[in-house]
């Protein structure tokens, strides 16, 4: 993909900023931008206290491996960066990284589908085999406004748990993995679960929901997805970026 290290980082280091950037290229791909809001982030491998997450001010396509800025959780922008990090994505990443050693990503966003979801009192409703994997998994925080306080850390992590998906009420979708490529393959799958029940409702018609037992099978079956798999999907994914040559 032609990278160009212009960042001095260890392999692991610079391996992470790679997948995170690739992240990014495919949000903006797959049309989960919000101007230059939201925000993804990940872990910053063998330091316990801080993580990456893009520049405030720069849209999706232009988030690279070299401009993701380095944050302490407290804020603290460890990089030599001549942007900052927008004020709601350090409420909620630094709040999750910091409550949650397994979350390696989080990822946020504000897609229309997702939106629409968390403005629907039943929320995400277990109608498709993509929402089936999502049954009984989901946390759900209330909307409090914008996210800038950091006191509603503790209600964010007191709703969140140890579940890696949440429905942001009236705001958007949230996912945390233990690799950028299991938060974004998440999103993927509650994203493409959205649009479909939005389609299926605004028919009108009846809708049909799978008995709780089938519905908590499916969630079992997908519980039982070996990594592997995940990393084949994040794998194919790649390739789509290095075919259309998105600068990473």
């Amino acid at each position: 993909m032609g990278i160009i290290r212009k960042n001095p980082a260890t392999e692991l280091e610079w391996e992470t900023r790679f997948n995170l950037a690739a992240a990014y290229q495919l949000a903006s791909k797959f049309g989960w931008t919000d101007l230059i809001y939201s925000h993804i982030s990940a872990r910053v491998p063998g330091q316990d206290d801080c993580y990456f997450i893009n520049p405030f001010g720069l849209h999706f396509h232009e988030v690279t491996a070299s401009n993701l800025i380095k944050v302490s959780f407290d804020g603290t922008i460890l990089d030599n960066s001549p942007y900052g990090i927008n004020p709601a994505g350090l409420v909620i990443h630094s709040a999750i990284h910091k409550a949650r050693p397994d979350a390696a990503c989080v990822m946020h966003l504000h897609t229309v589908a997702g939106m629409a979801i968390s403005a629907l009192k039943d929320g995400l409703l277990p109608i498709t085999q993509q929402a089936c994997f999502f049954y009984n998994k989901i946390a759900y925080h209330d909307f409090e406004g914008v996210l800038l306080r950091i006191e509603e850390q503790e209600r964010i992590i007191a709703d969140l748990q140890d579940k890696n998906v949440m429905i942001l009420r009236n705001h958007g979708f949230l996912t945390a993995g233990k690799s950028i490529s299991e938060a974004f393959c998440l999103m993927y799958l509650l994203e493409k679960a959205a649009k479909a029940q939005i389609a299926a409702q605004s028919t009108g018609r009846e809708l049909i929901i799978p008995s709780n037992e089938v519905c908590q099978l499916a969630a079992e079956q997908s519980d039982k997805r070996a990594d592997n798999v995940v990393e084949i999907e994040w794998a194919a994914l790649l390739r789509l970026l290095s075919k259309e040559d998105y600068n990473i």
